[in-house]
């Protein structure tokens, strides 16, 4: 297994989102957290500053999502979504039967779908993912689950993704 950062497949709506996410981040969120930090610091003892904390903890989580997305942006490719032939393909919507049952998904990063989408998305590199891909319709496959039990699934239907 290679250490080399993956690319992941975005719209360009869903890179202007996190672009603007991580704009906003960088910028206006970091100057606020670190007002927040300053004004509890100036309130006397930290050890038992409830809010200082608080802020140091939101101010962690501001900065690990701000790596998050600027590898996510660094490593992707912006495009049209992949018109469906047939063969499961990063950016696809995918209807397999997964142990029986019947379940549609979005194959790829979390971030192409936006927050107004109910669709389930699975990564490329998921057991499920690394098993499907390149399968067309009517092909089956299994995969091992993190529980360690192997899993059929058939691969029933592949659309484009209309966003």
């Amino acid at each position: 297994m290679s250490d080399a950062p993956t690319t992941t497949w975005l719209t360009q709506e869903s890179y202007d989102r996190l672009s603007a996410e991580l704009e906003e981040l960088s910028g206006p969120a970091r100057a606020d957290i670190a007002k927040k930090i300053e004004s509890a610091r100036d309130e006397g003892d930290l050890k038992e500053n409830g809010g200082y904390h608080a802020a140091k903890d939101e101010q962690g989580k501001i900065e690990a999502r701000i790596r998050q997305l600027t590898q996510l942006l660094r490593n992707s490719t912006v495009g049209e979504p992949p018109a469906s032939h047939g063969v499961v393909e990063v950016g696809t919507v995918v209807t397999a039967k997964i142990a029986g049952d019947s379940s549609t998904f979005l194959l790829g990063s979390r971030e192409i779908a936006d927050d107004s989408s109910d669709i389930e998305v699975y990564p490329e590199t998921s057991p499920l993912g690394q098993a499907i891909l390149g399968l067309k319709v009517g092909e089956s496959t299994t995969y091992t689950a993190p529980s360690g039990k192997d899993i059929a699934v058939e691969v029933t239907k592949v659309d484009t993704y209309k966003g």
